[in-house]
């Protein structure tokens, strides 16, 4: 089974974190090429991401750094195989590009997730119509037949809410995203199903009033992705035609910043009445 196509993020943390272990270990390129029977040019290209690293290479990599600690072996082992194993959103690689690939499966590693928004609501939250109004008013040229499967690709992220042990979901949203209307009754619909989830015991939801005002994150929404070893935890920061991941420091400022936004928000029972209220005033 083939990744991806292009550098994935998976393949990226992966080629990061052997670069680590090459250089604690004091080896060059060329003298990891030689063990492995490769040039340092191929060596170089896996520790960019661009050539995904196979398991047996990546064991044989750590022999040779002389790493021997067997959390970061297995670790290591399962974030290889991650690579190359196929998960669902592979099927909708011809339908979107690489960073909503990377997203729906670091959704599908993360053991929780901290989302802040302040023009519409998160996709794992969103009702099917609500996604089609949004990504109509996003792409208002977008065929309806390419339309749809980006529907159905939203639809299946969400599963990650109904499995065994399902993602703990924390998010904030400016009252500004109850606020702003598509068709009365798709954001009726969508505020009555925003109310059941904030019910569920994984999923908290809070409301940044206008009375707050100006808040921590006027930039932008993101989503800080809470994952456990071999991955770090991340931050996905939304821009018009693409998202940028970040990592390590950059990670404790938008800690920072989602503390402050839900110290600033309404409690969760506040929230619900306020979404509630909002739903009956579009009867």
């Amino acid at each position: 089974m083939s990744p991806a196509k292009g550098p994935t993020l998976r393949a990226q943390w992966l080629g990061r974190r052997l670069r680590e272990y090459r250089e604690r270990a004091g080896l060059t390129l060329s003298q990891t090429g030689e063990y492995l029977q490769r040039d340092k040019a191929t060596v170089s290209r896996i520790e960019a991401g661009i050539i995904p690293c196979r398991s047996a290479d990546a064991m044989a990599l750590l022999n040779l750094y002389g790493v021997d600690d067997p959390r970061v072996r297995d670790g290591i082992d399962r974030l290889s195989r991650d690579i190359w194993c196929k998960g669902w959103w592979d099927d909708y690689e011809s339908e979107s590009d690489t960073k909503i690939i990377d997203h729906a499966w670091l959704e599908a590693r993360a053991q929780g997730m901290r989302v802040f928004h302040m023009t519409v609501f998160p996709g794992l939250l969103q009702t099917e119509d609500y996604a089609r109004a949004v990504m109509r008013a996003a792409v208002p040229d977008m065929a309806e037949d390419r339309i749809e499967p980006w529907v159905e690709f939203r639809m299946n992220r969400q599963r990650i809410l109904e499995r065994s042990e399902p993602l703990i979901l924390d998010v904030v949203l400016d009252e500004a995203v109850l606020r702003r209307f598509t068709d009365k009754g798709v954001m009726r619909r969508q505020l009555r199903h925003l109310g059941e989830m904030a019910r569920r015991p994984h999923v908290d939801i809070r409301i940044l009033p206008f009375s707050a005002g100006p808040h921590a994150s006027p930039e932008s929404p993101f989503a800080i992705l809470d994952m456990v070893e071999p991955y770090p935890v991340a931050v996905q920061v939304e821009m018009r035609t693409s998202a940028v991941y970040l990592e390590g420091r950059d990670v404790d400022v938008y800690d920072r910043s989602y503390a402050y936004l839900k110290a600033a928000a309404l409690s969760p029972e506040e929230s619900r009445e306020m979404i509630e209220s909002v739903a009956e005033s579009l009867l």
